[in-house]
C-alpha cells in the first residue's frame, strides 16, 4: 500500500537521518524508480523533504520535523496495544513506566481511533502463564534487567539441579526471554541459558559487556529450544493406542502418531514414539491406562506390565 510506505519513508529518516534512494528502496524492498515517485508524492504533500546530490548525498526531513501519531493506522494502534504485555512490564520494574506510555499513546491518538483502541483493550486480556503454573517468584529480575539494558556484567549465586547445586558465577547478559510466565537469562560465556527464579543472591558490577557480533536473541533461543527438544526426546517407544488414547496424547507424541500411525485391522494404530527416558516412559504410558499397549524396547514393556500385575495383586 503506498499510504504505509509513505509513512514508512517518513519513519526512516527521522530515526536514521540522510538515507539515499538505493538504501530506502533496500529497505522497503521496492525499485529505486518507485522511491523517486514516493518522494515527489511527499514533497506534494508538503513534507519538508530534501535530496542532497554527490557521493554523500541522500534524502533527509528539515531539521524538526516530526511525524504525528494521528498518522497511525487503526491496524497499528491495534498492534501496539496488543503488544503491550503490563505484567512482563511490572515484573522488569518498568510498570509506572508502560502505563506512561499507553496513556501517551492514547493521547495521541485522533478521538476516533482513541474509541477504537479502548474497546480492543476491554476484549483481549494476555495471560501468559499456563493453567496450573502457580507462578514462580524471581526477586533479582528487575537488577536482571536493568543489567541487561545497561550492559554490566553479573556476579550471582546461583542454584542448579547438578550437583554442588549452589555455584557461583560471573556472567556477562545478552538478554532475557520470557517463555510461559518464567524469565531466562542469555549470557556469556557461551552463551548459557540461566533461570531468573534460581539466582539466589546477585550483585550487579560496573563492568562493561561487549556482545558478539552478529549475536541474535531470538535466533539463539529458536536454537536452543530445538537443540532442548531434540535431547528430551533422544529414545523411542513403538505402541499401539486406541483412538481414545491417542486423542489424549500431545506435544511430539501426538505429532509422531500422526507422521508415523499405521491403522490396525481392530481400529487401534500403530506408532513409533519418541520419549524423553525409560521413567517418563513408564508413567506416561500407564497413565493412558487400557487404551496403549508397549511393544518396544522389550524392556520398557517388561517394566509396564510388571506394574500392570503389582496393581492388579494390590486391588485383587
Amino acid at each position: 500500500m503506498k499510504s504505509s510506505r509513505l509513512i514508512s519513508i517518513l519513519l526512516l529518516l527521522q530515526t536514521r537521518g540522510r538515507m539515499t534512494a538505493a538504501e530506502l528502496a533496500e529497505e522497503l524492498e521496492v525499485s529505486v524508480r518507485t522511491v523517486y515517485r514516493d518522494v515527489d508524492s511527499l514533497h506534494a504533500a508538503g513534507v519538508p523533504l530534501y535530496g542532497d546530490a554527490g557521493h554523500r548525498g541522500g534524502y533527509r526531513l528539515l531539521a524538526g520535523h516530526r511525524n504525528r501519531l494521528t498518522d497511525l493506522y487503526a491496524r497499528e494502534a491495534e498492534a501496539l496495544v496488543l503488544a503491550g504485555l503490563p505484567g512482563a512490564a511490572e515484573e522488569l520494574g518498568l510498570g509506572p513506566h508502560f502505563a506512561e506510555a499507553q496513556l501517551k499513546l492514547r493521547a495521541g491518538l485522533p478521538v476516533p481511533l482513541r474509541e477504537h483502541v479502548d474497546r480492543l483493550r476491554a476484549r483481549f486480556h494476555i495471560d501468559a502463564p499456563g493453567w496450573y503454573d502457580e507462578g514462580t517468584e524471581a526477586p533479582f529480575l528487575p537488577q536482571v534487567a536493568d543489567a541487561v539494558r545497561t550492559g554490566r556484567a553479573l556476579e550471582l549465586r546461583y542454584r542448579r539441579w547438578r550437583t554442588p547445586t549452589d555455584v557461583d558465577r560471573r556472567l556477562e547478559p545478552y538478554g532475557l526471554v520470557l517463555k510461559a510466565g518464567r524469565w531466562y537469562l542469555i549470557a556469556g560465556p557461551g552463551p548459557r541459558t540461566y533461570r531468573v527464579d534460581q539466582i539466589l543472591d546477585l550483585t550487579v558490577t560496573d563492568d562493561e559487556v561487549t556482545i558478539p557480533e552478529g549475536f541474535d536473541l531470538a535466533g539463539h533461543w529458536r536454537e536452543s529450544q530445538a537443540d532442548f527438544h531434540a535431547r528430551l526426546h533422544a529414545d523411542e517407544a513403538v505402541v499401539r493406542v486406541s483412538a481414545s488414547g491417542a486423542a489424549r496424547l500431545t506435544g511430539a507424541a501426538a505429532r509422531a502418531l500422526a507422521a508415523t500411525g499405521t491403522p490396525e485391522p481392530d481400529g487401534w494404530t500403530r506408532a513409533t514414539l519418541p520419549v524423553e527416558s525409560a521413567d517418563h516412559a513408564h508413567d506416561t504410558f500407564l497413565a493412558l491406562g487400557t487404551e496403549v499397549e508397549v511393544l518396544a524396547p522389550e524392556e520398557l514393556r517388561t517394566r509396564v506390565a510388571a506394574t500392570v500385575r503389582t496393581l492388579a495383586r494390590r486391588y485383587a
